[in-house]
C-alpha cells in the first residue's frame, strides 16, 4: 500500500509451495537482473501463510553478490514463534538488514500504533531523519514503557502461552471436521491458514474457493464469527485464514464451523467468477 501511494513500482516473486518459504534462487535472479531495485522485503512469520521464513534463505539474500541494497524484514507476528525464531540480533552482524517488531500483535496494543526498527545506526539515523517532530504522543509512549514492564511483560507470555495452546488445540480438532482439508501453512503464529473442501475429505473432496467463500460469508453473516477469505492469494485455493482465540472463542468456532459446513454440502449451485467476487465483498462488508 505505501509503495503504490508513493508510486513505487513492485516487483513480486511468489513464495514456494508448499511450505511458503522464500524462492532464493528466482528473487537472487530478480535483483541481479534489475538494478533499481533498493528493498527486499520479506515477512517472518508471513500473512496469511503464519510460516517463519528459514534464516539460511534470509543469509543467501543479505549474502548476494552484487546487489547492494536493503533487506527489510517484517517480524510482526513473532511473538508467536517459538523461541530464537527473530533475526533482530543480526543486525549487528549485518548493515544492510532491517527488521520491524510492532505492539500491535502479541501485546494487544493495535490501537497505540506503535513499532519498533532494529537495524544499523547509519540507517537509523536516516530513519530519525525522516521521521516528524514529537512523532509518538506521550500517552501511547506510557503505555508502552508500561507494556513493557516486568510484571506486564510476564502477562503478554502467559497471555501467549495461552494461545498456543489453543492453537494446538485447533490443529488437532479442526481436521476430524468434515470438509476441512489441509493445513498449509505454518505454526508460528497467532492464526492458521486451512484449506476448505468441495466435499469431505473420505467423499473425494477437494480445495474449493466457493466452498471457503460460503463458509467464510455464512460463520461472519449468520454466527457473528470472523475469519478471512484467503482464496485468491498465491497457493492458498480455497483456503481460510482462521485467527486463534480464548478456550470459549476456539469451542465456539469448532462447533459454528461444522454446522456451517454441513448446511454448505446441503446446497447445491456453482458460483461464477463475478458472484464469488459479489459475496466476498457483501460478507467482508458484514465484518467491517
Amino acid at each position: 500500500m505505501s509503495a503504490q501511494v508513493n508510486d513505487v513500482s513492485l516487483v513480486k516473486v511468489p513464495l514456494k509451495t508448499p511450505g511458503f518459504q522464500l524462492d532464493v534462487p528466482a528473487i537472487k535472479d530478480a535483483l541481479s537482473k534489475d538494478s533499481s531495485i533498493k528493498l527486499a522485503y520479506l515477512c517472518s512469520p508471513g500473512n496469511p501463510t503464519g510460516a517463519v521464513l528459514k534464516k539460511e534463505d534470509v543469509k543467501a539474500i543479505l549474502e548476494h553478490e552484487s546487489w547492494n541494497g536493503i533487506v527489510v524484514l517484517d517480524e510482526a507476528y513473532i511473538d508467536f514463534a517459538p523461541e530464537g525464531s527473530s533475526l533482530s540480533q543480526w543486525v549487528t552482524e549485518w548493515p544492510n538488514l532491517v527488521v520491524m517488531q510492532t505492539m500491535s500483535k502479541a501485546f494487544g496494543l493495535a490501537g497505540a500504533r506503535l513499532g519498533a526498527v532494529f537495524t544499523d545506526p547509519a540507517i537509523a539515523n536516516l530513519l530519525n531523519a525522516m521521521k516528524a517532530p514529537y512523532n509518538i504522543p506521550n500517552p501511547t509512549s506510557q503505555i508502552a514503557r508500561a507494556a513493557l514492564s516486568p510484571n506486564h511483560l510476564k502477562v503478554m507470555q502467559e497471555n501467549i502461552g495461552r494461545i498456543v495452546k489453543q492453537r494446538n488445540r485447533m490443529l488437532e480438532e479442526l481436521p476430524k471436521i468434515p470438509g476441512v482439508g489441509k493445513f498449509i501453512g505454518g505454526e508460528e503464529s497467532n492464526f492458521l491458514l486451512y484449506e476448505f473442501l468441495d466435499a469431505p475429505a473420505n467423499q473425494g473432496g477437494k480445495p474449493s474457493n466457493e466452498t471457503a467463500l460460503a463458509v467464510y460469508e455464512s460463520l461472519a453473516e449468520e454466527k457473528g464469527v470472523v475469519t478471512r477469505f484467503r482464496g485468491k492469494e498465491h497457493g492458498c485455493l480455497g483456503c481460510l485464514r482462521i485467527t486463534v482465540g480464548t478456550e470459549k472463542e476456539v469451542d465456539r468456532f469448532l462447533e459454528e464451523v461444522k454446522v456451517v459446513l454441513q448446511n454448505c454440502f446441503q446446497k447445491t449451485g456453482k458460483l461464477g467468477k463475478k458472484d464469488e467476487e459479489k459475496r466476498e465483498k457483501e460478507a467482508s462488508a458484514v465484518v467491517a
